[in-house]
């Protein structure tokens, strides 16, 4: 065991001297000009939390989540579809839906 494990106690003399001085420490506008400034941005990107919960960012879960697949498509097929512009492979989802559906 290290030697000086007494000192870490908080009934430990060096522990209550060094306390005490930073119990009697005043704070003057030099210390308070070295605080940041909390702007909106920094609201932004701080943690939220309730308790000890941390309460996500973002889209919520979804109750029906998707998976990744690997498809092989001619590459005709592939490049058609990319043309169509964003939200191709939502497209995709949609039409095997509807196909399934009617069969």
């Amino acid at each position: 065991m290290p030697e000086n494990r007494d000192a870490t106690k908080s009934s430990s003399p060096e522990i209550k001297s060094d306390l005490a001085k930073v119990d009697a420490y005043v704070l003057t506008q030099a210390d308070y000009d070295e605080i940041p400034e909390l702007t909106d941005e920094w609201f932004e990107a701080a943690d939220f939390k309730i308790g000890d919960k941390l309460i996500r960012r973002g889209r919520p879960k979804s109750d029906k989540p998707k998976k990744q697949v690997t498809l092989r498509l001619d590459a005709d097929l592939l490049d058609g579809l990319r043309a169509t512009g964003p939200g191709w492979q939502t497209r995709i989802n949609e039409v095997l839906r509807d196909w399934l559906e009617k069969r």
